[in-house]
């Protein structure tokens, strides 16, 4: 996490925080998985970002449109909040996105 050290350098995260990291990520994942019908894709990650290492959480909605939200260790206060929010950010997509196919017409 850069940032976070005095002297703004970047502070490697150990293999035990990056577990913790990981696991939050894969918690809201599931969360927001819970949440959304089937046809909404869900996945984590670990992102190498400017400001450090992030948790990743990506909602690909029906329409294709693609919903994300990151935070570093000790960010994520309320899992739960984050999985809903990002849920309903990936529905409010789906929601607007026109859909890809046009009607054919007979």
């Amino acid at each position: 996490m850069r940032g976070n050290a005095p002297t703004g350098e970047a502070v490697e995260l150990t293999p035990d925080q990056r577990r913790v990291l990981r696991r939050d990520g894969a918690a809201v994942a599931a969360r927001a998985r819970e949440l959304l019908p089937d046809e909404f894709v869900v996945g984590s990650e670990l992102i190498e970002h400017p400001n450090g290492i992030q948790a990743t959480v990506a909602v690909r909605s029906p329409g294709g449109g693609v919903v994300s939200a990151g935070f570093s260790l000790g960010e994520a206060e309320d899992p739960d909040d984050l999985a809903r929010e990002i849920a309903a950010g990936a529905a409010l997509e789906a929601k607007n996105t026109p859909d890809r196919h046009q009607p054919t017409a007979r």
